[in-house]
């Protein structure tokens, strides 16, 4: 999978309008009367759905609704299907946990063209002065329900800490996926700190949440949470910092697995890449929330490409001290690149090849088979 990134602005906001290319042009653009069909490609329109709990979305106004969270509204139960023309969508998004079963489509098929966007921090104010977002309430797009698929679409928060000095809590989520059964397919997840929120709906509540050929990118603990999750052939990328004088940067990973789920993120056959300097990110560090002391992350992460920007003697460190990473779940099996190399061998836990027998995405999800659905 070849990098987002080359030759890109640093900007959030600058690698969003360059890397929707199109799509953003398509938010201005006037559009011809006879662009309607074309909006949605195969996958139909208006007067043309693919079944009757068919939505379809444009920010032109070509599909039943104009943004994603008005389409969400006009659906109640299971089953519903949003097909999503290309466009820039600012806006916050929130699917609740009655709404099961859904899936929504980047119509181009391109994650590129279809970017659904906004830009709260845990420490921006809300407007009714009720006090700050929180990490939680920052996400861009928030899903609750069980059985959501999502094809070819980018979620994203580009929130800026240059632009918010006087702000704190940096945390800025662009997604955060509680349901069961929850599988993402081709899409991208853009942010800087806290970017991926992939979790459950409670401590009791085990979510499996599958992840196929997926970008994710960001700086401090940018894939966390305590779901069951499991990233195959994605890619994840470090952003470089300027408000860093020294490494570490950052964090790729920070699981909060409850201490009674057995099964927390696997990841298998994805890479990890860098903007930044050479050994500058750690790839993991455990997090133990004060609502569960009793957590213990569980991170395996096999035959993937780890680049130099990881820290190969390093690569794991504590976000508390009194939750050393060494008493948590890290393990690590038959990786490669730079940034996996064992210089340190008590820094990097690897399975046997019989425990790597039970590291796979079956032993995680179960009967669940999400890498089998046909779009």
């Amino acid at each position: 999978m070849s990098s987002p990134h080359a030759q890109l602005p640093l900007s959030r906001r600058g690698f969003l309008l360059a890397s929707t290319g199109a799509a953003a042009a398509l938010a201005t653009a006037p559009t011809p009367a006879l662009a309607a069909p074309r909006s949605f490609g195969r996958f139909g329109s208006p007067v043309r759905r693919l079944t009757p709990n068919t939505l379809y979305v444009d920010t032109q106004g070509r599909g039943d609704h104009t943004t994603v969270q008005a389409a969400v509204d006009a659906t109640t139960g299971s089953g519903w299907t949003l097909v999503i023309a290309p466009g820039v969508y600012r806006e916050v998004v929130s699917l609740d946990a009655t709404r099961t079963e859904a899936t929504w489509i980047g119509a181009s098929e391109n994650p590129r063209d279809v970017v659904i966007v906004h830009d709260n921090a845990a420490g921006t104010p809300k407007p009714d002065g009720s006090g700050t977002y929180g990490t939680t309430g920052s996400a861009t797009t928030t899903l609750r329900a069980d059985g959501f698929t999502a094809r070819w679409i980018t979620f994203a928060n580009d929130w800026l800490r240059a632009d918010h000095p006087d702000i704190s809590g940096t945390q800025a989520v662009a997604l955060k996926v509680m349901g069961d059964r929850s599988a993402f397919h081709h899409c991208r997840f853009l942010g800087h700190q806290d970017t991926l929120y992939a979790d459950s709906l409670a401590l009791a509540v085990f979510a499996r949440q599958y992840f196929s050929h997926c970008y994710a990118e960001g700086d401090v603990d940018f894939v966390f949470g305590r779901a069951t999750a499991v990233y195959e052939h994605c890619h994840f990328r470090t952003l470089d910092r300027t408000d860093l004088a020294a490494a570490p940067y950052g964090f790729v990973f920070a699981p909060s697995t409850a201490g009674a789920n057995p099964l927390g993120y696997l990841v298998t056959e994805s890479r990890v890449s860098s903007e930044a300097p050479d050994a500058s990110y750690k790839l993991a560090r455990p997090w133990v929330p004060s609502s569960d002391t009793t957590a213990r992350p569980s991170l395996t992460v096999r035959n993937t490409h780890l680049g130099p920007g990881i820290d190969a003697v390093a690569p794991y460190t504590d976000m508390s001290h009194s939750y050393p990473w060494q008493n948590q779940r890290f393990a690590e099996y038959r990786n490669a690149g730079p940034g996996a190399e064992i210089t340190v061998p008590e820094n990097r836990p690897q399975l046997t090849d019989e425990q790597a027998e039970s590291a796979t995405r079956e032993a995680c999800l179960g009967d669940w088979r999400p890498w089998k659905e046909a779009c």
